[in-house]
């Protein structure tokens, strides 16, 4: 199958998905469902293009496994948090604002998430389509990378729901392992995994998509949905707390903390 035909059958798909999921949160009112299915739709798309890919069987291999680790991960961490749940604030306010239009607009809202999802599944079109011997040193490298990503992530998420889990802890922000080091330590190993796939991809047809990928993503961790809405909402909560967090933890790469001011 060639990759074009692959997009346009992942397109289509993710885009049915989107839809349905989009028809279930108007019985549920939840919308949170969307950043679920963002999640697991790109280990879906990455899985078929290993699948359908070109590429030799040990890039192709490559691609489903790490693309179904990362997926499966973040797609059950957010199912825990999502369904089952009230909405998420931020859907919720945006459902008031939008009023009687909300549902046309989340409408629009999950269709664009499902181009979102289609698009950081192209490292691994990219990686399912590349024809090479065997393993070369920039795949163990990006392998390496890929690796303190997921770890990270998966351990900045633990301590901050261990920390969440005590009571004591009510109202005050977590400084206990990575946050110590990183207010979004999360973030952070997030896109260092996304920057894992273009050593892998590097020299391939196509391979600069993987180079765009995390830029993009730090674009919008900087300026759109990541780090700007989760510190205001952490400041209107916590207030001085937050504040004296931000003067004293680095914004997003893990640094040695200044010294709190009393």
């Amino acid at each position: 199958m060639s990759p074009l035909v692959q997009i346009i059958v992942a397109a289509a798909v993710i885009s049915l998905l989107m839809a349905t999921l989009w028809a279930v949160q108007r019985r549920t009112g939840n919308a949170g469902t969307v950043d679920v299915a963002w999640a697991g739709t790109i280990g879906l798309a990455a899985v078929f293009f290993a699948a359908t890919g070109s590429g030799d069987a040990t890039s192709r291999w490559l691609a489903a496994v790490l693309a179904a680790v990362w997926s499966g991960r973040l797609t059950w961490y957010l199912f825990g948090r999502v369904v089952g749940h009230p909405e998420e604030g931020r859907y919720a306010t945006l459902r008031a604002k939008w009023g009687d239009d909300a549902q046309r607009r989340f409408f629009v809202f999950f269709q664009i998430q499902a181009a979102a999802a289609l698009f950081f599944a192209l490292p691994f079109l990219v990686l399912a389509n590349r024809v090479q011997d065997g393993l070369s040193w920039l795949d163990f490298v990006g392998v390496a990378v890929w690796a303190i990503g997921i770890v990270g992530v998966a351990l900045s998420d633990r301590q901050l729901a261990v920390y969440r889990q005590r009571p004591e802890n009510r109202g005050k922000t977590c400084r206990a392992g990575l946050w110590r080091y990183s207010r979004h330590p999360n973030y952070f190993f997030e896109w260092l995994h996304w920057c894992a796939y273009a050593p892998l991809v590097i020299h391939a047809p196509g391979g600069w998509l993987a180079v765009l990928v995390p830029l993009v993503l730090l674009y919008f961790f900087f300026f759109v949905t990541g780090i700007p809405p989760t510190e205001s909402q952490a400041l209107a909560s916590r207030g001085d707390d937050y504040r004296s967090y931000q003067r004293s933890t680095s914004v997003f790469v893990p640094w040695f903390p200044k010294r709190e001011s009393p």
